[in-house]
């Protein structure tokens, strides 16, 4: 029996509960909907599989299915410490978090990578920096928006900037705006406050990801999806601040074999060769713009609100662990082979 714990953070007690207590978990509520919902989708899928045996992590605003085993931390017990015991005690851990102030760093540190299903130390610590990944990515030819130095930015290259946390995860304190001042004014505040900001031009054009199932040989593209994103006025100003706003995604819309799809395979193909520690299911976050193609905004090196769409047609949990290698789903295996595993 393969002993697996499945953490994400929001929902398996990474939340503060005084903060929560304070008003601010309205604010985080779809988070925890899409953390849910992922770790839900993954959870049930490898519960699924013979010889596997599935623990989640619940917090004091889960409530624990009695039908399945849960794992909460104790009273003050830091989350890093409750992983770190939790994960231990199982043959493996698969973690759901966001990479911000380093936590999935610290969160695979708290594991250790022998029990750790997900990428490598190396691509979370690139990944976890949207100016860190535009860099590696541009060494390697792909097409990116790199991260600038405000008085480097030219007003003529952009119609719009945009200034958000390098290591920010979604849309989460990220501002666009239409003057190129009024965005070195809000990047220069930020960095003056330790807030590690990023000023970027803005990109025009669909706003898509990919879902990826990575492994030693690369990787394969699972499907391509829109993202529903847009933009909402901030307070108002002669500059116009607008906030991004991330509402979702429609999975596999563009088909694979079409033209499209063919480019954005071999863009998935390049980009896990620039990241050679991609493991398991990650995302690539893209804007198809009308002249440059297919733009690199960021890596997401860990499970993405995609897979749990993307699990009701096909599962996937099988194919997840034969690309980490886990013992009894290797690419001979009955069950992976069935669902679909391919060299």
């Amino acid at each position: 029996m393969t002993r697996l714990f499945v953490f994400e953070y929001l929902t398996g007690g990474g939340i503060d509960p005084d903060v929560a207590s304070a008003g601010s978990l309205a604010d985080l509520s779809a988070l925890i909907v899409e953390g849910r919902v992922m770790r839900d989708a993954i959870a049930d899928d490898l519960r699924a599989l013979d010889g596997v045996d599935v623990t989640i992590a619940t917090s004091c605003f889960e409530q624990g299915d009695e039908h399945h085993a849960h794992a909460r931390p104790e009273s003050g017990e830091p989350i890093t410490h409750f992983v770190s015991r939790i994960a231990h005690e199982h043959d493996y851990a698969m973690v759901i978090a966001p990479e911000c102030d380093g936590l999935l760093l610290r969160l695979h540190d708290a594991v250790g990578a022998a029990r750790w299903l997900g990428c490598s130390k190396e691509a979370i610590r690139v990944a976890s920096s949207k100016s860190a990944t535009a860099a590696c990515l541009a060494a390697y030819g792909i097409a990116v928006t790199p991260a600038l130095e405000p008085e480097r930015a030219v007003e003529a290259e952009a119609r719009r900037w945009v200034v958000k946390p390098d290591d920010g995860a979604g849309g989460l304190d990220t501002y666009v705006f239409n003057e190129l001042g009024a965005a070195r004014e809000e990047y220069e505040a930020r960095a003056a406050a330790g807030r590690n900001p990023v000023l970027q031009a803005w990109i025009e054009g669909e706003a898509l990801s990919l879902s990826l199932l990575c492994d030693g040989a690369g990787a394969r593209l699972l499907s391509i999806n829109h993202q529903r994103i847009g933009l909402s006025d901030a307070v108002q100003s002669t500059r116009h601040q607008r906030v991004v706003q991330f509402d979702g995604v429609d999975v596999d819309t563009i088909q694979r074999d079409s033209e499209r799809g063919r480019v954005l395979e071999t863009l998935a193909q390049r980009v896990a060769h620039a990241l050679p520690g991609l493991r398991g299911f990650a995302g690539i976050d893209v804007v198809w713009h009308a002249e440059r193609g297919p733009v690199v905004i960021e890596v997401n090196p860990r499970l993405t609100v995609a897979y749990a769409e993307l699990s009701k047609a096909r599962k996937l949990a099988a194919e997840l662990l034969a690309a980490h290698g886990v013992p009894g789903f290797g690419q001979d295996d009955p069950c992976v082979r069935a669902c679909g595993v391919s060299s």
